[in-house]
C-alpha cells in the first residue's frame, strides 16, 4: 500500500500540487485520471521520488519515504517496478540485456540467474525467442511488453505505469491493460497507472483518483464513475453531447 498525506509542489510561483491525499491498495489497480496540466505526472513522479515534495508524506507500507535519506531510499527504490509512456527501451542493448539492466544494478546474480530471471519476465508478458532482437527490430507493442518484462525484472512491490497506452491501437491497448491487470493481481502488487484512456479505466481499474486543481477532486470504482454527478468528472468522462446523452440513458435504465 502506498498512502500520500497532503502533498504538495510547486516549481517556482506555480503550484502544482496543493494537498494531495490517497491510498493505493495492494493487489490492485489505482487509476489516476485528469486533464492535462493537472498534475498527474508531477503527483507520479513525486511519489516515486523523481520530485522531492515541499510539504507532506508519502508512506510505502507505513514506512516513511520523504524522511529517508539515500540509503534508506535506495531499498525502496529497488522494490519499485517504473513503465515509462515511451517504454524508454535502451536501443543499443537487445531484449534481453534491456530486461537484465535492473539487475545487473541492484542484484548480485550469475549470469546463468540472470538469464533465467529474464527468461520468466519474457514468457510471464508473452514473448518468447526474442531475447537477441533489438528495439528497432520489434514492434510497439512488443517494446510495451518488454518495458513491463524490465520493470518486474525486480519483482517489485509496486508499479507505476505512465501513460502505458500511448501510441498503442485499441487491440494492442487491450493486450497491454489485460496484462497489468494480471500481473497486479498475480503477484498483489501496488499497481499506479495514469491514462487518459477511459476504455482502460473501465476496464482495468479498481480504484479511480480524478485529480483536478491540484488535488483529488473525486475517488471511486469505475462502476461509481458512470453515476457520477461530480460536474468536472462528468465533463472529463463524457466529453461530447453524444456521450452525455449515452450517460443519461444510462441513468434512466434505456
Amino acid at each position: 500500500m502506498i498512502e500520500g498525506i497532503n502533498i504538495c509542489k510547486s516549481f517556482g510561483e506555480k503550484k502544482i500540487l496543493t494537498g494531495v491525499d490517497l491510498t493505493l491498495k495492494k493487489g490492485k489497480v489505482n487509476m489516476i485520471i485528469g486533464k492535462s496540466g493537472t498534475g498527474k505526472s508531477v503527483l507520479l513522479k513525486s511519489l516515486v521520488g523523481l520530485h522531492d515534495v515541499d510539504t507532506g508524506k508519502v508512506l510505502y507500507d507505513d514506512r516513511d519515504y520523504t524522511g529517508m535519506n539515500l540509503k534508506e531510499k535506495t531499498v525502496i527504490r529497488q522494490e519499485i517496478g517504473m513503465l515509462f509512456q515511451s517504454g524508454a527501451l535502451f536501443d543499443s542493448l537487445n531484449v534481453e540485456e534491456n530486461v537484465m539492466f535492473p539487475l545487473r544494478m541492484f542484484k548480485e546474480m550469475s549470469i546463468e540467474e540472470m538469464k533465467e530471471r529474464v527468461n520468466f519476465c519474457l514468457n510471464r508478458v508473452n514473448i518468447e525467442n526474442s531475447n537477441q532482437l533489438y528495439p528497432s527490430e520489434i514492434s510497439g507493442g512488443m517494446k510495451k511488453r518488454v518495458a513491463i518484462a524490465r520493470a518486474i525484472a525486480l519483482n517489485p512491490k509496486y508499479l507505476f505505469c505512465d501513460e502505458p497506452n500511448s501510441g498503442l491501437d485499441p487491440q494492442t491497448s487491450i493486450l497491454i491493460d489485460n496484462l497489468i491487470k494480471d500481473i497486479t493481481e498475480e503477484f498483489q502488487i501496488t499497481t499506479v497507472v495514469i491514462s487518459h484512456d477511459m476504455n482502460s479505466v473501465l476496464e482495468i481499474a479498481d480504484r479511480i483518483f480524478f485529480v483536478h486543481n491540484g488535488v483529488v477532486w473525486w475517488k471511486g470504482s469505475k462502476e461509481d464513475i458512470l453515476t457520477t454527478d461530480n460536474k468536472e468528472v462528468v465533463e472529463f468522462v463524457y466529453p461530447s453531447n453524444f456521450m452525455k446523452n449515452l450517460r443519461s440513458a444510462r441513468l434512466k435504465g434505456g
